[in-house]
């Protein structure tokens, strides 16, 4: 029996287990068995009885089994065991599947006279069951769609429902699945699904949101497939076209600004594609409306570059047809009028997109009108390039020039030269923007490449060559870059541009950004590493003596143009060198040691040119330095180079012996290990020994990182701390509680203050610093000792005894800078308290010996010496703070001494510093919550505020008392109070802390300005304040404080309102002096809505002393209420304008 007939057999509900054989063999690759070639074989009758029985048997299942019994897994408890599905069940589900296959097969065989209605039935049952499907048969599912897919295909009968179906599954998948790009592909062959659908009906209103979320998504827009269907989706309907460009515009801000080119992409297929309404629809809504967004946006908005990258993929695509007569239409209404708009921003963005589809002509025209109108179009550039806005000409410029290396060959050269001119002759040289003169640089590099440009460039470049001198820096950086341009495309000799000598004296001098950019220019012209390394020592004696200034900054950035290798092999080439003029010099022993090719250079340098010798070294340690990350990596190479320049150092410390070898000869030392230059260790020391107080930092800061580099910092914190033990006071004579006059040892040798200047050093530098810290605590210690020990001396001289000055000076920089050393070894090791404590004590050592001292001296010099020792100890306990290594503790011994500080009668003269720590404290406290501490954290808030409120009370005594030291008390404390109120960016609106600290400044202002106006004694002197300077001082301090953050104005005048609504104000004078606030505050034109609402209020209470103006005339209260009232009503005037 044949195959055909086995398989029609098969199709019987009683023989349903060969059908599965069947089925089964066709799915198995490695069986013969195919039924694609099986029904392809079978006769017309054959087909039609085929399709009768797969009815029948696919009816019989569904009736055996209907759906309602399967159990689909939807149910099912995802922490249940896994229900057992019945074998009939799984039984149904072969069949509908063999079902499904052979119907599939079915599909392809199909001829044109074939009667299918049976076949038909078989794929609107399956389209009816294929939902209720069990969740493990997604392949049966998958399979089934697949054969409605391959139905719409053939364009069979029935083809609307199957193809609707496949449609709506695929198009669930692209918006669910991570990488949709099968179903994407399938999606698109099913398009024409979609068209088939009315956009009104119940089907169409089904799938917009689901079609919208396809432009949601980067996989849509980026692939090939998905690109066809959603350009596609234009098509389908005029308001559905609306509803995608609404969507495109809410997403482009998400959007990767690489994704606005696809998005483009997507428009032009659609514009491509369309005709009739559709395309109407497409130019007006969506193109045109792009453009005029790209000309109206500002150039901040998130969405205006993405806007500006779809016109411009449209202009790019000039050459397509109809591309250039759609453009003309288009911009026609809109472009015109935005290029002589009153707005610059416009005015600029218009430029961009002119030139972008320049030139803007309707093909059909004839040539006549075609060159009429591209004539006008270069006449208006010109125009754009003289426009009065820099931001406008700087667009002209970029779109000047791009319009030139595009069209250059079909734009009359007159014209061209006219161009050119203005630019480089006129707009290079715009000395109202130096934006402008950058954008001509940069885009000078557009017009280079078209090499047909380079011939007229090559000629006018060369004016522009002043412009490496540009006071701008950007314009500097975007002046080098078109040199290197110049060089890139071969365009001109750059130095026929710019000179060499003018090149080498901007690199000497100018910022990294520049001069990195000269050094790539020049690179290849002095580090030719195509040539022998020979030639790159003489290219580099040859750089020293032309700009020695130069050669440093260029060998400083070299390694980022060349490997690290390079570099290697150019500093061991500098020491042949150096060793050939050795060997010349006469030195006999040196050069039987290290023999070297005495004809390198011999003719150039000698041991006597110090200057070329001591540059030659510079450039060692420059090159070393910028490759020593490099080495680091590679052991075996730095293993090489260290023997290498181990051998001959000490040979070149015995050579050169000039002062400016000896620098660079030091720092290559400190590159080398300590075992390299055993003597030179010693020699370092005598160095720095031998060094006088007051020595430059330059003297000893090499000497001091070499020994760092080589390990032997102890020795530099041993001489340190024996020249203060030394200078310090005899032991027993010069204790806390001593008076008498202080005794010293060994003065005259030794040299603290040179040694303080080491230590100051050390701590400033991150390098240095690491390593004093890395030494052993008890070494460090005995240091930190030595400059304690130095305290009691600043209370003799404080008591009167004979001591220097210099001493005295001596004396209280050790007291700072024993603070610095306990901040950082308190940072070092956080989890003692040892430093913390000695801080502690000298806080209190201040408070108890210092203060009393302050308070009752008469004598100005010991009055001042006294403040330094306060504001010093003040700037230390700031600094704690600051690195955050204080605690809870500290904190509160520091509000302690403040309140001590401010209690003391001569307190006041350190309210600066005062307000300094003030700020630290209150941002420690408020910025770093911990759990449980909230009482605690409170307590601290109020003694703040309070601190806060007594410093203010303090500035308006001193006002009353001394006007003019009160004068000089408010100007120097005026930035410290502004970083104090900053510190309300650490709170919350209405805090506790925020109350505090505005309550007393809202009540210093009004009570300074009322008592002013109480003491007015002619109507005359009743004035409008007009700004912040009309005030009494304390209220010109304050608010000039207050209105530089707009944070803090806000803060202000919300407590402002807070005390009217409490009725505390009650006198006219107060009312008065609100309102002289608000006057104020008014000429910033920012709290409109503020001063309207406090304004009412104000306005409202006062109606309460009304009677005040039956008073005569020359009653001082009447002027001050009429005038308060004059205000009220042009501020509140004003607030109405500027809401109108």
């Amino acid at each position: 029996m044949s195959k055909r007939k086995q398989l029609l057999d098969s199709l019987n509900p009683e023989h349903v287990e060969d059908f599965l054989n069947f089925t089964k063999l066709h799915k198995d690759g490695a069986d013969p068995f195919d039924l694609v070639e099986v029904l392809s074989e079978l006769q017309r009758s054959q087909r039609q009885e085929l399709w009768d029985r797969l009815l029948k048997l696919l009816q019989h299942t569904l009736t055996t089994h209907p759906p309602e019994r399967w159990i689909t897994g939807a149910e099912e408890d995802p922490g249940d065991m896994e229900v057992e599905v019945p074998e009939e069940q799984m039984q149904a589900m072969a069949i509908i599947e063999g079902v499904t296959i052979v119907s599939t097969v079915s599909i392809d065989i199909l001829q044109e006279n074939d009667t299918y209605t049976s076949l038909l039935d078989v794929a609107q049952m399956l389209n009816c069951i294929e939902s209720s499907l069990p969740l493990s048969q997604t392949p049966l599912k998958q399979a089934i769609h697949w054969m409605f897919e391959c139905w719409w295909k053939r364009d069979l009968k029935g083809k609307e429902e199957l193809g609707w179906t496949a449609f709506l599954v695929c198009l669930e998948n692209t918006v669910t699945l991570e990488k949709p790009v099968s179903e994407l592909r399938r999606l698109c062959t099913l398009r024409e699904v979609l068209l088939s659908v009315d956009f009104t009906s119940e089907r169409g209103q089904q799938v917009i949101d689901p079609l919208l979320q396809c432009f949601f998504r980067a996989s849509h827009i980026k692939q090939e497939e998905g690109k066809r269907f959603l350009a596609s989706l234009f098509s389908w309907n005029e308001s559905f076209i609306r509803m995608i460009h609404e969507t495109i515009k809410n997403q482009l801000q998400f959007f990767p600004k690489t994704l606005s080119v696809h998005v483009a992409e997507i428009y032009f297929r659609a514009w491509r594609k369309a005709s009739g309404t559709f395309l109407e629809e497409i130019e007006s809504t969506c193109i045109q409306d792009l453009m005029q967004h790209a000309m109206l946006l500002h150039r901040d908005s998130p969405v205006h570059n993405r806007v500006r990258q779809i016109i411009t993929y449209f202009s790019k695509q000039k050459f397509r047809e109809g591309v250039d007569e759609m453009l003309h239409r288009l911009y026609k209404p809109i472009l015109w009028k935005a290029l002589k708009a009153t707005n610059a921003e416009v005015r600029a963005n218009a430029t961009l997109l002119f030139t972008e589809a320049f030139p803007i002509h309707d093909p059909s025209m004839n040539s006549e009108m075609v060159d009429q109108a591209v004539q006008k179009q270069l006449d208006l550039l010109f125009a754009l390039l003289d426009d009065p806005q820099p931001l406008v000409r700087s667009s002209a410029v970029l779109g000047v020039c791009s319009v030139l290396a595009r069209c250059w060959e079909v734009i009359p050269s007159t014209v061209i030269t006219d161009l050119l001119q203005k630019l480089i002759l006129q707009l290079a040289n715009d000395t109202s923007s130096p934006d402008v003169r950058c954008s001509v640089f940069m885009c000078m590099s557009i017009i280079l490449d078209n090499s047909v440009s380079h011939p007229l460039m090559e000629k006018l470049l060369p004016a522009l060559k002043s412009s490496l001198h540009d006071s701008s820096e950007k314009v500097r950086v975007a002046f080098v870059g078109m040199l290197l341009k110049i060089k890139g495309v071969r365009a001109a000799k750059f130095w026929k541009v710019c000179s060499l000598e003018h090149l080498l004296a901007r690199l000497e001098i100018d910022s990294p950004p520049v001069s990195k950019r000269i050094v790539n220019l020049l690179f290849n012209s002095f580090f030719p590493v195509n040539q022998p390394e020979t030639v790159w020592c003489e290219r580099c004696v040859t750089l020293i003596q032309t700009n020695r200034g130069a050669a440093r900054k260029f060998y400083q950035y070299a390694y980022l143009y060349t490997a690290p290798a390079n570099i290697v092999k150019l500093m061991l080439v500098i020491r042949k060198c150096l060793n050939v003029c050795i060997q010349n010099s006469g030195d006999d022993e040196f050069a039987s040691s290290n023999k070297e090719n005495s004809t390198l250079l011999e003719d150039v340098l000698s041991v006597q040119d110090t200057s070329s010798m001591a540059s030659l070294l510079e450039i060692l340690v420059i090159l070393w330095k910028s490759v020593q990350k490099s080495l680091q990596s590679n052991q075996e190479a730095l293993k090489y180079t260290t023997s290498k320049f181990s051998s001959v150092l000490p040979q070149y410390l015995k050579v050169f012996q000039e002062e400016r070898c000896k620098a660079p000869l030091i720092l290559l030392a400190s590159l080398l290990p300590a075992s390299a230059v055993p003597a030179l260790r010693s020699k370092v020391m005598s160095h720095l020994k031998s060094l006088k107080a007051g020595s430059a930092v330059m003297a000893y800061s090499q000497s001091v990182e070499c020994l760092c580099s080589w390990g032997q910092i102890s020795h530099i914190v041993e001489l340190i701390e024996n020249w203060l033990t030394e200078a310090a006071p005899v032991n027993g004579q010069g204790g806390e509680n001593s008076t008498g006059k202080v005794h010293f040892d060994g003065l005259e040798e030794s040299k603290p203050d040179l040694g303080l200047d080491y230590l100051d050093y050390l701590l400033l530098h991150p390098k240095t610093r690491d390593s004093l810290l890395t030494m052993q605590l008890d070494q460090i210690r005995q240091l930190h000792n030595a400059l304690y020990k130095w305290k009691s001396l600043l209370l003799s001289s404080l008591n009167g005894s004979e001591v220097s000055t210099a001493i005295t000076e001596t004396a209280l920089r050790a007291f700072i800078f024993h603070g610095r050393l306990s901040i950082h070894l308190q940072h070092k090791y956080p989890e003692e308290r040892e430093f913390l404590g000695s801080l502690e004590h000298s806080v209190s050592w201040v408070e108890k010996k210092v203060l009393p001292i302050m308070t009752s001296s008469s004598n100005e010099q010991q009055l001042s010496f006294s403040r330094k020792i306060v504001e010093s100890c003040s700037t230390v306990c700031k600094n704690v703070l600051r690195v955050n290594v204080g605690d809870s503790d500290f904190r509160d011994h520091l509000l302690q001494h403040v309140g001590s500080v401010l209690q003391s009668e001569k307190g006041y003269i350190c309210i600066p510093h005062v307000l300094a720590l003030l700020t630290e404290v209150a941002q420690s406290c408020l910025s770093h919550k911990i759990d449980g501490e909230d009482d605690q954290r409170s307590l601290t808030v109020r003694i703040l505020t309070n601190i806060f409120q007594k410093i203010i009370e303090i500035m308006a005594h001193r006002l009353r008392k001394d006007k003019e030291e009160g004068q000089e008390l408010c100007c120097s404390s005026e930035n410290d109070l502004y970083d104090f109120l900053l510190v309300t960016n650490f709170t919350t609106e209405r805090s506790e802390f925020i109350t505090g600290v505005f309550s007393s400044l809202c009540a210093a202002v009004i009570i300074d300005i009322s008592r002013t106006l109480q003491k007015i004694s002619h109507v005359e002197e009743v004035l409008t304040p007009e700004t912040v300077d009309d005030l009494p001082s304390l209220s010109n301090t304050i608010l000039k404080v207050i209105l530089r953050s707009p944070a803090v104005t806000s803060f202000f005048l919300a407590e402002m309102s807070s005390s009217i609504d409490s009725e505390a104000i009650d006198s006219i004078p107060q009312w008065a002096a609100v309102t002289h606030i608000l006057t104020v505050i008014k000429q910033t034109d920012v709290f409109n809505m503020e001063l309207k609402e406090i304004g009412v209020s104000v306005r409202r209470q006062i109606q309460s002393h009304y009677n005040i103006t039956a008073e005569n005339t020359e009653n001082i209260e009447r002027t001050i209420y009429e005038s308060t009232v004059r205000m009220l009503n042009d501020i509140l005037t004003s607030c109405q304008q500027s809401d109108g």
